[in-house]
């Protein structure tokens, strides 16, 4: 029979295929590295993501984000009066939170050196490895 590429032909004309060996990459595992941002301030936020992206991009990374999370609204009201008496009137006072998720595609250690940037104050960064 004509001879193709990967199968070996044996007397008892039983065809078995031979697979090539795996080779062992000395590549690190890359892995998804997942980047939470918060904060009050969105400019902040934004300089923060910006930097991130840029800096990943720079390494030749896959970077995805940043997605933009809902923002939290955080309300109190209370009574302007300290004594309870008089006309009931309120203040009303809102804090927002901004959030922002960006994931990288890479080992851990280029991770720590793309987030050893200089973070505002007011920008809370959490990074998580999912296993």
């Amino acid at each position: 029979p004509a001879s193709i590429p990967g199968i070996q032909y044996s007397d008892t004309s039983t065809m078995s295929v031979t697979k090539p060996k795996k080779t062992v990459d000395t590549q690190e595992k890359v892995s998804r590295i997942r980047i939470t941002l918060s904060s009050r301030k969105v400019k902040a936020l934004e300089k923060v993501c910006s930097l991130l992206i840029e800096r990943g991009q720079a390494r030749r990374i896959k970077v995805k984000g940043p997605v933009r999370l809902p923002t939290k609204f955080l309300r109190i009201c209370t009574r302007k009066s300290p004594c309870g008496e008089g006309t009931n009137t309120w203040d009303k006072f809102e804090m927002r939170i901004h959030k922002r998720v960006i994931d990288l595609w890479s080992p851990p250690d280029v991770v720590r050196s793309i987030t050893s940037i200089n973070i505002d104050s007011g920008v809370e960064v959490e990074v998580t490895v999912p296993e």
